[in-house]
């Protein structure tokens, strides 16, 4: 059934008999509904009046754009509740379709950049390189969706080159965390042959919720509790071994220009020294593991630096812009 309404939602669209897409259901309805809309592109307006909205939404949302509404009691029937939601919602999706979108920006290129709280320094820093260099910027928070939604506008040709500067994401696939990207994570860019400058941001941690939430398996690690609603957990040498190999594959397998950038003193902010999750043996197997892995042809620059030295994150930027600038010669 989503098959056949995914058809039919782009052929509509393709014939441009379509400005917006409502649907109201519960569990079912939401997961129907959602499978379509996540087919559709980025900024075409996508509304779901669900029974399910205020719990877990991300299955539902996945990297798309779907606004979600909670429907209070269910969608079956109008009644003195239900009468003035939907009225809201009808509106809702009315005005998206109806609203005067902003110009497109000036033709620069875009570049996606992948940020943590504790990577933001070497993010800004890179970003006001890039802007610099022309390219606007487009930054992706790396809680898992963020991640997600990166890739998939990568996939969908929406980014000239990817500063993947914080991977932390692959640290809770691996381990079990709540901010996964789901196994394909640092795959599209490769893929597709879009230019790369990658690094080991944040490999140093996996993330769950509040301290309460940690699982009892991980009763005994080390954990800090960065506020309220996150909690995070120190990787192991093991772990980081089985990142580093990980990261390298995935690297290897790209089909366009790509850098990699080793931050030697440490992958985060609270990975330095005299932070709570600096541990030296355990950015040593990750580094290690790295370098027995990665192809011959793969670019490295090692350097004596923390992730969140400027000129660490500056280098990067460069470096992308470089890789940007070979894959146009090449494409000429």
């Amino acid at each position: 059934m989503a098959r056949g309404a995914t058809v039919i939602a782009q052929r509509l669209l393709d014939e441009h008999r379509i400005d917006g897409v409502f649907a109201l259901g519960g569990t079912g309805g939401t997961t129907l509904a959602s499978q379509v809309m996540r087919t559709l592109p980025v900024g075409f307006p996508k509304l779901i009046l669900s029974t399910v909205a205020a719990g877990d939404t991300r299955p539902y949302v996945g990297g798309k754009d779907i606004a979600l509404m909670y429907s209070v009691v269910d969608v079956a029937g109008i009644n003195s509740v239900s009468r003035p939601i939907l009225a809201n919602a009808a509106a809702a999706i009315a005005g998206m379709v109806s609203a005067t979108l902003p110009p497109p920006a000036p033709g620069r290129p875009i570049v996606a950049a992948t940020m943590f709280g504790v990577t933001t320094p070497a993010v800004e820093a890179a970003r006001a390189r890039l802007e610099e260099l022309g390219y606007e910027v487009l930054v992706f928070h790396c809680t898992g969706v963020g991640g997600m939604s990166m890739e998939g506008l990568v996939e969908a040709g929406f980014i000239a080159g990817v500063l993947d500067l914080t991977t932390t994401e692959l640290a809770d696939e691996l381990v079990g965390g709540v901010f996964s990207a789901g196994p394909t994570r640092l795959t599209a860019a490769g893929r597709a042959g879009i230019p790369q400058a990658v690094s080991f941001g944040a490999l140093d941690m996996v993330n769950f919720g509040p301290r309460e939430t940690v699982p009892p398996a991980f009763a005994e690690r080390r954990l800090h509790v960065h506020n309220a609603t996150v909690t995070l957990m120190r990787t192991t040498p093991d772990e980081n071994a089985e990142l580093g190999r990980r990261l390298a594959e995935r690297v290897n397998a790209a089909t366009g220009p790509v850098s990699v950038h080793v931050p030697l003193l440490g992958v985060s902010a609270i990975d330095c020294a005299g932070e709570p999750f600096h541990d030296p043996a355990a950015d040593d197997a990750l580094f290690s593991a790295f370098d027995q892995a990665i192809a011959e042809h793969v670019t490295v620059l090692r350097r004596h630096k923390t992730i969140n030295d400027p000129e660490f994150a500056i280098e990067m930027a460069n470096s992308l812009h470089s890789n940007i600038q070979t894959s146009r010669r090449k494409s000429s």
